[in-house]
């Protein structure tokens, strides 16, 4: 069976198209990719860049996200009233509470600031996030 990725974007989905793209790019078809929208524009781009299936919306995402054996995603997809208030509490407890390893790109937000971390481009946080969640993906299923 196949291992999943969630991924959970909102706003304009630009953030987790180029991870769906990068994703794919990575790990060919080896993996599925669930894109899941906080609304129809971002599941569209994802699926647009290679997802194969995908969901919109809270109840959706609630659902949905159990799917994946890795979630990944921009910071705000994990609190409370994040990216201009497209993540419902809901939402956020529901990713947090998820079987799968979240991988968060670190993305400025307007009402907080993540000290210590990079300042990198987003294309590269988006390379990072993606690497390390085929990688995450590899050691679950590689025997020891």
């Amino acid at each position: 069976m196949k291992k999943t990725i969630v991924l959970i974007d909102g706003m304009g989905g630009g953030i987790g198209a180029q991870l769906t793209s990068k994703l794919r790019e990575l790990a060919g078809t080896g993996i599925e990719l669930v894109a899941l929208g906080t609304n129809s524009a971002a599941t569209e781009r994802m699926l647009k860049a290679g997802a194969d299936r995908g969901a919109t919306g809270e109840n959706a995402i609630r659902v949905s996200v159990g799917l994946g054996d890795v979630i990944v995603g921009p910071i705000g997809i994990v609190i409370s009233n994040g990216m201009m208030g497209e993540i419902t509490p809901l939402m956020a407890e529901a990713i947090l509470a998820a079987r799968g390893e979240r991988i968060l790109v670190p993305v400025a937000q307007g009402h907080f600031t993540l000290v210590g971390t990079d300042s990198a481009p987003v294309g590269r946080l988006v390379t990072l996030a993606a690497e390390e969640a085929v990688f995450r993906l590899k050691r679950a299923t590689d025997p020891d």
